[in-house]
């Protein structure tokens, strides 16, 4: 219950995360039926990044920073186009200072149809976001533990839609309870869209993970998996996402912008692996 992201948001793991999340989300905005969002571990919503907590850190600089205001090559554009649409929305006057998490990400994709369930147990946090969404009737805020979510809130009654699962992973055996909510919420709702977040930092847990994650028997899950740095077990080095029932043009898009997104984020050798299949 330490964990606090306003310390981390905006950091080269969140625009990969944030940037597959709307990609996926203008994925299913293409059909007219209403969705449902569900957000495990939702945060505050939204960071400011001139916060003490932002500016002790100053992470964002190396992630979003990179990015906004820049011209894009086609490739990284298609792949980050709706994630950084967002982040403009949360600043029109061209000053990046909102950074969008993903309950807001959401909140700003979706249509008045649409719903969204976001759980935040931190009481401080879980305060922020209620305040935060209090007008918007199509949101409900909830201080649970995400962990609950498959059985409590799946599937949703609209039947379309996803799930976000992204833990801080400040406990042991938060890769465990990854892989067993992403089970028994599959169980529940076998056509939605589950969207896995994992840090890399101890190679012998991530391989471990996607042991197991291999193990449920899933069809049409696939592995984004971006490194920016020497794995050495001590700092994070990367940080992946496990999409299952992914859109089919999520792979390619990922595969195209790679070079173009190392390239724009400053980093010499970054790896952004795809692998498995899609929807």
């Amino acid at each position: 219950m330490n964990y606090r992201h306003a310390y981390h948001a905006g950091n080269p793991a969140d625009v990969i995360k944030h940037a597959v999340l709307a990609f996926v989300i203008e994925h299913l905005l293409k059909k007219e039926a209403p969705i449902r969002i569900v957000d495990t571990h939702a945060g505050i919503g939204r960071y400011d990044l001139t916060s003490d907590a932002a500016e002790r850190t100053g992470e964002w600089v190396e992630g979003i920073g990179r990015l906004w205001g820049k011209p894009l090559p086609a490739a990284l554009e298609a792949l980050v186009g709706p994630y950084l649409d967002v982040v403009a929305r949360l600043n029109p006057d061209g000053r990046l200072r909102f950074y969008p998490g993903s309950p807001d990400i959401a909140r700003l994709m979706t249509r008045p149809g649409d719903g969204i369930t976001a759980c935040e147990l931190h009481p401080e946090d879980g305060a922020s976001l209620a305040a935060l969404y209090a007008r918007d009737r199509r949101i409900k805020v909830i201080d649970r533990d995400g962990w609950l979510v498959p059985k409590a809130f799946l599937p949703p009654k609209e039947r379309r839609g996803l799930v976000l699962i992204d833990p801080p992973f400040e406990e042991r055996g938060d890769y465990d309870r990854l892989v067993e909510a992403l089970g028994a919420g599959h169980r529940r709702w076998a056509t939605g869209i589950f969207l896995l977040w994992y840090p890399v930092k101890d190679p012998v847990a991530v391989k471990r993970f996607h042991a197991m994650i291999a193990g449920l028997g899933l069809a049409k899950c696939l592995t984004v998996e971006a490194i920016w740095r020497p794995v050495d077990g001590e700092r994070l080095a990367g940080a992946g996402l496990v999409i299952v029932n992914a859109p089919f043009t999520l792979a390619a898009a990922c595969r195209a912008a790679e070079r173009p997104l190392w390239e724009a984020l400053g980093v010499a050798n970054g790896r952004l692996g795809v692998t498995g299949d899609a929807a």
